[in-house]
């Protein structure tokens, strides 16, 4: 009887603590999946793009808060008030300790060296295993800037293509109709010979017809490349560069060597000037227009194309990349993702800041012709968004190597020499082409 009840006091206290071990296994994975993360952001104070910003962080609060709603496990951070001169140099300093955010925005001149030397965290993995993304959704152009060597290394929150910024009323006054959107070099000299004259009659040109339409962006609206896919190799010397910079010289040549400034161009002087598409949205509503360029009218159009490429120039982007070294990688995706594939966070691109969103959708929605159209003054959208979208996805994306910015300071001396003193632009090439291959061994 005894040993029959101890069996019975055994069995039971055996379920107990089986029980009790069952119960402190589901507390601690409950404990476990629903502890919270808190996940540091990089980012910076005013626009990216140089131009009045004063709501930076309002659109980055909205999505915080979106986010945390649907997402309570995961509290996100940030650091206020750094600007961005100051952001690339705190960031690095704190890569050096290894004491970054998580995930961070990653300005132009910074992604490639990041990329290169193992600071972000390859993406390709993620993007293959998240059934909830499609980045064909996005601009392929937009994807491509956050590409190093083949793989995904960072995505696009906003975009920046360059446009053409025409003096409607200078060319009102000469008799001469806006361009087409197909317009080419061509097209774009002969205006500039029309309008470059001597209003005052003193014997001296004070009218021109460009300013800032440089080597690059010639090279660029003639479908040419610089380098490789992979920067092993310059190729300056070949006949589509040679054309360009032969453009840039007859170009420059209309202004009997007088340099054309900026200056020339706000005082109404100066026909057309490429700019960014944010400098173009923050310079086209009250008060800014009245302050910058209140004393004539100005249209944006595509840029004019060379023989051999498209009507459009190089693409900037506001990429985010994931710190190689977090410890909260999953979330810290989450978070990017939603960043940067949220129609609501991207039509805030439009709404505060001076960027254009990467969703295709939200370019071309009814949302977004609100948002362009509401702080005109005549309350028009003013600019067409299937030009936009074209502009975009035509644009040039710049390729991804650790030696790339070096390569262009290089570049850019040497041709700036050649286009402003003269020489031969074929054995100029040559020797810079032979210079930037030797430059980039290994």
């Amino acid at each position: 009887m005894k040993i029959r009840i101890a069996k019975v006091i055994l069995s039971r206290f055996v379920i107990f603590l089986i029980i009790a071990i069952i119960i402190s296994v589901c507390f601690a994975y409950y404990k476990c999946t629903n502890k919270t993360v808190v996940l540091e952001f990089g980012t910076f104070v005013g626009s990216m793009y140089d131009v009045p910003d004063f709501q930076s962080y309002k659109a980055l609060d909205d999505a915080i808060c979106k986010f945390e709603k649907a997402n309570p496990h995961i509290k996100v951070k940030y650091k206020s008030g750094i600007l961005k001169t100051d952001y690339s140099e705190q960031l690095s300093q704190r890569i050096l300790k290894g004491t970054e955010p998580d995930l961070f925005c990653v300005l132009p001149g910074d992604f490639n060296t990041f990329a290169s030397i193992g600071e972000l965290t390859n993406l390709n993995n993620l993007i293959k295993n998240d059934k909830t993304l499609d980045l064909s959704k996005q601009y392929g152009t937009a994807i491509k800037s956050g590409k190093y060597k083949d793989s995904q290394y960072a995505i696009a929150k906003e975009v920046d293509p360059e446009l053409m910024f025409v003096n409607k009323t200078l060319l009102k006054k000469q008799g001469i109709k806006l361009p087409s959107v197909d317009w080419t070099w061509n097209d774009f000299y002969k205006i500039c010979k029309e309008v470059t004259i001597d209003k005052n009659k003193d014997g001296k040109i004070d009218q021109f017809g460009a300013v800032g339409f440089d080597w690059k962006q010639a090279v660029y609206t003639n479908g040419q490349k610089l380098f490789d896919a992979n920067g092993n190799k310059a190729i300056f010397d070949n006949d589509g560069v040679k054309e360009a910079i032969n453009f840039i010289i007859k170009l420059n040549k209309l202004n009997q060597n007088y340099v054309v400034s900026l200056k020339d161009f706000d005082n109404g002087n100066v026909a057309f000037k490429p700019f960014p598409f944010s400098t173009y949205r923050a310079y086209n509503v009250y008060p800014y227009k009245v302050i910058k360029y209140g004393q004539f009218e100005w249209e944006c159009i595509k840029l004019p194309k060379g023989p051999e490429g498209k009507n459009a120039g190089q693409l900037n982007s506001l990429l985010m990349g994931i710190s190689s070294r977090t410890k909260h990688e999953k979330e810290a995706w989450e978070f990017l993702k939603f960043l940067t594939n949220d129609k609501d966070v991207q039509l805030d691109v439009f709404k505060y800041s001076h960027g254009m969103p990467v969703l295709k959708d939200v370019v071309e929605s009814k949302e977004t012709d609100k948002e362009l159209s509401k702080y005109n003054l005549e309350g028009k959208n003013f600019i067409n968004k299937k030009v936009l979208s074209e502009v975009v996805e035509q644009s040039i994306v710049t390729p991804s190597f650790h030696k790339y910015e070096a390569s262009m300071d290089i570049a850019d001396k040497d041709i700036f020499q050649l286009i402003n003193s003269g020489g031969d632009v074929q054995e100029t090439l040559s020797k810079l082409n032979y210079k930037l291959n030797t430059y980039l061994k290994p």
